[in-house]
């Protein structure tokens, strides 16, 4: 088991060269490297792999491998960078309600909060497509307080809501109470994420990442390749299609997606 995070070799994973100092900058400076680098999948879930959130597995798969994962996977392997850094802080669950009520989802969306010199941000790099690239202040008004106008927190009662890009337009994307979680909340969380029959994880192929021209988001056979404002479709033919997909965009190759089964592609069952 490892005890704390090869800071070196993420930090070559990411292309990160900055600071090392628990400040703003270094904050930033990494949420934007992380996610402009690191890929969002769920290529484990359907091969029927677990899917493991000790720094161990987490350094296998994320650094050494170059794969990517879902939020349990980015956002466990980056808090502990934080923390190996001097950074406080705290870990957090919320509702996902970007396609459904929040009466009708789990809190199975992990995120942290992070304090610097006395004011709290939410970091969140394993939000897939919708991710900030920039620490969001968490305060009542919302201002990002950093140029970016992309991402924006608000608050209704004890209810905390990060707002996001979506087809033009600013939506609720999760909302939290910010109550603080333990580690072994976010393992019950994964256990359920990555098996149970109603998890979306489990029946769809999700996968995310950056490009030089700007994103690719991939939802089972439908690719989207996202370029400014602009927007091109494509479908992948089959497996072997799928794995140079990953090859040429996702920067990994995976051989046993040829044999995946997917229960959202019924030809790939």
């Amino acid at each position: 088991m490892t005890a704390s995070p090869d800071l070196d070799a993420y930090f070559r994973r990411i292309g990160w060269t900055g600071s090392r100092s628990p400040t703003f900058d270094t904050l930033a400076g990494l949420i934007q490297a992380h996610t402009a680098t690191v890929p969002f999948e769920n290529l484990d879930v359907l091969l029927g792999r677990p899917v493991r959130l000790d720094l161990g597995s987490l350094h296998d798969k994320l650094i050494h491998a170059r794969r990517g994962g879902y939020c349990f996977e980015h956002v466990t392997l980056f808090s502990a960078a934080l923390e190996t850094l001097g950074f406080q802080v705290r870990r957090h669950a919320a509702r996902v309600v970007l396609f459904a009520p929040a009466s009708e989802v789990p809190r199975n969306h992990m995120f942290l909060t992070v304090a610097v010199e006395g004011v709290w941000f939410v970091a969140d790099p394993g939000f897939g497509p919708f991710a900030p690239r920039f620490p969001v202040p968490l305060c009542d008004t919302g201002a990002s307080g950093t140029g970016q106008n992309t991402h924006r927190v608000t608050r209704a009662g004890d209810l905390w809501t990060l707002h996001v890009p979506r087809d033009g337009q600013t939506v609720p994307g999760w909302v939290s109470t910010l109550e603080h979680e333990n580690k072994v909340d976010f393992e019950v969380a994964n256990h359920f994420t990555a098996t149970h029959p109603a998890s979306p994880f489990v029946n769809s192929i999700m996968l995310s990442a950056p490009t030089p021209e700007g994103r690719i988001n991939v939802m089972n056979r439908d690719v989207t390749f996202l370029t400014g404002s602009q927007s091109r479709q494509e479908q992948i033919a089959d497996r072997a299609a799928l794995r140079a997909l990953l090859g040429e965009h996702f920067g990994f190759d995976l051989p046993e997606v040829e044999t995946l089964k997917v229960p959202a592609i019924p030809e790939w069952q």
